[in-house]
């Protein structure tokens, strides 16, 4: 039997790292790992790792020539909300140009895109969102994940777009920490934190977004999916159920609002998804936070 083969942008990224180490525990799939550099994945074996800069639509062509994947799973973007507002040529190229590029690339080659995708395509007055809600971002980032998004759909290719939500987990080689982190290294340390209560989110952990992908590419399913965590949380309620689950002193955790912080990009108050379609369709079940903590406390 041919193994299917799926081939990752982005793969020394968050979603990348746990992406490739999903796939390659598949017997049925063929994984190849791409990003700009070298190869910063901590195993190497049961994969095939090919440097490919997405902004360069050669370099795109010739790895794609070559490697002709059944699907390709795009994760690699610029995250950083802030940044990109900041630095909206870097952020379009990437963002923007960059899925473009691949959209043309797996028209020629007949290749299924899955894009990864962002709740910061909605304005955040209704959530939690359905597949179905209308985007309307707030940010020069979630602009930019939208252009993209329509850019996929758009196309004659066949594509599927995952959406998700604050994602935390620990990736190695990687600087950025995530909210459970800070919640922990700041308590430890006895300073004081102010946390937000005006933003609602439902925090998803990399591995669960990692089978959301896994399973959308498996399945070739068509269509938007919204992939997250399920509990419906503000970061204030994540950060207190952190310090609980590590036995911290929560009276260093304050409540604030986002309008205590200043900041160059809004964020959208009220995100978080439904997974009704990812569970009915693709099967998707994520881990709760509570347990999305424990996993994060046995890799530390």
């Amino acid at each position: 039997m041919e193994k299917k083969k799926i081939l990752i942008t982005g793969s020394n990224g968050l979603l990348g790292q746990k992406l490739v180490a999903l796939l390659v525990s598949k017997a049925h799939i063929e994984t190849i790992a791409t990003a700009r550099g070298e190869n910063r994945l901590p195993f190497q074996t049961g994969y095939r790792y090919v440097e490919m800069d997405i902004t360069d639509p050669e370099s795109v062509d010739r790895v794609l020539d070559v490697e002709r994947p059944h699907v390709l799973i795009h994760t690699a973007a610029m995250t950083n909300v802030d940044q990109c507002e900041i630095e909206k040529d870097a952020c379009w190229k990437l963002n923007v140009t960059a899925t473009e590029t691949l959209v043309a690339a797996c028209a020629k080659y007949k290749i299924f895109l899955e894009h990864v995708s962002t709740d910061f395509v909605f304005d955040g007055t209704s959530g939690p969102y359905r597949e179905q809600d209308v985007p309307n971002p707030v940010s020069f980032y979630g602009w930019s994940k939208y252009a993209a998004e329509k850019a996929v759909m758009s196309s004659d290719i066949e594509w599927a777009i995952a959406r998700t939500v604050l994602v935390y987990g620990i990736a190695h080689d990687m600087s950025r920490s995530n909210i459970i982190l800070w919640v922990k290294k700041s308590l430890e340390e006895g300073k004081a934190i102010k946390v937000v209560t005006d933003q609602f989110r439902t925090p998803t952990l990399a591995e669960d977004l990692a089978l959301g992908c896994f399973l959308i590419a498996d399945q070739e399913a068509k269509g938007i999916y919204h992939i997250s965590g399920k509990d419906f949380l503000t970061p204030y309620e994540m950060a207190l159920a952190t310090a609980e689950y590590f036995g911290l002193d929560a009276s260093l955790i304050s409540p604030t609002d986002a309008s205590a912080f200043t900041q160059p990009a809004r964020r959208p108050p009220r995100t978080g998804f439904k997974l009704t379609k990812a569970s009915n369709v693709l099967g998707y079940e994520p881990h709760s936070f509570r347990e999305g903590i424990a996993i994060l406390a046995g890799q530390i």
